[in-house]
């Protein structure tokens, strides 16, 4: 009998299941016949359809689909092919939960859950980045203490005793704590909390189950528009910047630097189509969501209450630091090293772009209906006569002390002599008013005929 040699003898074959793994691992995958083709990659973004400042990384980004653009001209030049899953949320929490469970590879959250992740991440062993802003307001405005329309609250300082409906841990409940702290109340004594959703806090306080509602972009402009709600704080009172941003799992920004690249390049692109198409914008993120259009230009708007800018300025790096005592407080976080947390390196690598100035004032703004533009006016009281008999679609106008831009027909108007001027809440009206002699409220009704 002949005996094979050695290096004549036939090695054993691989099975196909285990083939087929270890072919995708080397950057390809096999059809059944074992034909290689090009591996597919997918990038799992976590968004908040209905938080609309978040929407040049969600919503806006997702209908006008430039990430897509960016990543397929990527994967022509690497033979990968990308695919991009939406998850909606809404709010930033499941985000985070996502995140650390590595189910999420990019996010966009407010700042205190921001802090969250940044704390969650650490914690679990599943550390994110803070690489990108998406809409800001410098001095706090995106978040609003609302009550029923009927509700005989008129400031903070009614709320002692009340349920109060927020969402734990979002930039909303920050500042509702925040407020009742300068009021001289305890919120965690002095006023009911309730955890809840927001649209489930919406409907408590329609019902009457809650005295009062804080929440995020866009529910208190919602109900307010509805007539479901009239403004009772102006987050903007706190002066303190308030953002959402992106943030991403370290681990896949190291290992898919270039799609993160793709990425804040889209991001970019539809914040440049935002700020130059803001009513086409709007439209586009009314239909996608259900919200109304009115609504959404109110934050997202030429003049809105929130500026779009991916750029990581330094004051809201502060303000996210400020932060942190407050979620401390409530035992959300231990101490978080946000310098850690924020890295500015991807934005500067992927974006050669410079920042957008810093928004100016902002000034009264009229949508009419059938235009797709609107006008803008130096004063209210133009505005008030260009309003009279037009077929209006919304009316604009910046809050006196603050620039919050409101709803002009919702707003507490104030005659001061021949001027006429607007407040978001009824306690800055009559503040005002307690501080000018002869300066009296007055209904929308009668500002128009006043402004004539």
């Amino acid at each position: 009998m002949n005996k094979q040699r050695p290096h004549l003898r036939r090695r054993p074959l691989v099975p196909l299941a285990v083939l087929l793994p270890l072919l995708a691992a080397c950057g390809t995958s096999a059809d059944a016949d074992g034909t290689a083709r090009p591996k597919t990659v997918t990038v799992t973004v976590g968004y908040q359809s209905k938080t609309i400042n978040t929407v040049t990384a969600g919503t806006l980004l997702r209908s006008l689909g430039y990430f897509e653009e960016e990543l397929k001209a990527r994967g022509k030049r690497d033979g990968t092919t990308y695919e991009v899953d939406w998850q909606d949320y809404a709010t930033g929490a499941p985000i985070t939960a996502q995140m650390t469970a590595g189910k999420v590879d990019i996010g966009s959250m407010g700042d205190f859950p921001l802090l969250i992740n940044a704390a969650r991440g650490k914690q679990l062993k599943q550390p994110t980045r803070l690489v990108a802003v998406t809409g800001y307001n410098l001095r706090g405005g995106l978040n609003t203490v609302v009550t029923a329309p009927s509700s005989p609250l008129r400031s903070l300082a009614d709320l002692r005793g009340k349920r109060v409906s927020t969402s734990v841990g979002s930039a909303a409940d920050g500042t509702l704590v925040r407020a009742l702290q300068r009021a001289g109340i305890d919120a965690g004594k002095d006023v009911k909390k309730l955890n809840q959703q927001p649209s489930v806090g919406a409907s408590a306080l329609t019902a009457g189950s809650v005295d009062a509602l804080s929440q995020f972009v866009a529910w208190p402009g919602q109900l307010a528009f509805e007539g479901r709600a009239t403004a009772l704080y102006d987050g903007a009172e706190l002066n303190l910047p308030t953002f959402h941003g992106v943030t991403v799992r370290e681990k896949f920004a190291e290992q898919r630097a270039g799609v993160l690249d793709d990425f804040l390049k889209a991001q970019r692109r539809a914040t440049d189509y935002l700020r130059e198409q803001p009513v086409a914008a709007a439209e586009s993120v009314a239909k996608e969501t259900g919200l109304p259009a009115e609504v959404v230009y109110l934050y997202n708007g030429a003049n809105g209450i929130a500026t779009f800018d991916p750029a990581l300025r330094p004051e809201l790096i502060a303000a996210l630091k400020q932060d942190v005592p407050v979620l401390k407080s409530a035992a959300l976080v231990g101490d978080v090293d946000v310098d850690a947390f924020v890295d500015p390196e991807p934005l500067k690598r992927a974006v050669q772009a410079p920042a957008y100035p810093p928004a100016g004032a902002a000034r009264p703004e009229l949508w009419l209906k059938g235009q797709a533009t609107t006008r803008t006016f130096d004063s209210p009281k133009e505005l008030l006569k260009a309003a009279k008999g037009a077929q209006v679609r919304a009316a604009y106008v910046p809050d006196a002390l603050t620039g919050t831009l409101w709803f002009a027909d919702k707003a507490v108007w104030v005659a001061d002599g021949s001027e006429l001027r607007a407040f978001v809440t009824t306690a800055s009206a009559q503040r005002y008013v307690g501080a000018h002699a002869g300066a009296r409220v007055v209904r929308y009704a009668e500002a128009v005929g006043l402004a004539s």
